[in-house]
């Protein structure tokens, strides 16, 4: 394909995945069709399908495109100097501009996966890998006593509970009114303290629990 037509693709792509994002923000994600994600750009509904099969590949494409954001900001922050101490809340800092990347992961990552094809899932999930090298890398940067294996146990961790942060930071008006007549105390916090708090207790871990030490690679 001449590089001309490859950029028009690429532009026309980030076009639509533009108009998923903004489309998202306020509408849920069983909402948002083809046909409505079409009314949000300079293509029909018929043209879209040059560039996605589906309204989940668009989905994907704008996960994908979240995760290298984030990525990116993790290699800058590992190019920082941080004392042990400041770490967590810079680290957790840079989830708060990831909202659309944790409401993907927390409500729709299982559709998107199974409605994409195989080729636009290997590229989200070469973007996914490229974020579990960032946070090792990030990690032992700003805290070295933790080593390739306690880096490791910090991800098996960590990711996780990516996936269960942005409803507790972003409960609804209605899911506030259900706790209140439920009993459940609420309390609103954000993705930032959230994410520091258990930043830093897993960092305690593994500091408490020796996998401090040369990397076996070093």
């Amino acid at each position: 394909m001449p590089a001309g037509s490859q950029k028009l693709t690429a532009a026309r792509k980030e076009e639509i995945v533009d108009a998923c994002a903004q489309l998202y923000e306020t509408m849920p994600f069983k909402k948002i069709t083809l046909g409505v994600i079409g009314e949000k750009t300079s293509f029909t509904r018929t043209s879209i399908y040059n560039y996605f099969r589906t309204k989940e590949e668009i989905f994907l494409a704008l996960l994908e495109r979240e995760y290298r954001a984030w990525n990116a900001d993790l290699e800058k922050l590992a190019e920082k100097t941080l004392a042990e101490t400041q770490f967590p809340r810079a680290f957790a800092a840079l989830l708060e501009k990831r909202g659309s990347m944790l409401k993907l992961l927390s409500m729709n990552l299982y559709d998107m996966e199974a409605g994409s094809r195989l080729e636009n899932l290997v590229s989200f999930k070469r973007a996914y890998r490229d974020s579990l090298l960032a946070v090792a890398h990030c990690l032992k940067k700003h805290c070295p006593f933790i080593n390739d294996e306690g880096a490791q146990q910090f991800i098996y961790a960590f990711f996780p509970f990516l996936f269960g942060v942005y409803p507790y930071a972003e409960a609804s008006e209605k899911q506030r009114r259900a706790m209140a007549v439920a009993g459940v105390p609420y309390r609103k916090f954000s993705v930032t303290d959230l994410t520091a708090s258990v930043t830093e207790q897993l960092i305690l871990s593994l500091k408490a629990g020796g996998v401090s030490g040369k990397n076996e690679n070093s």
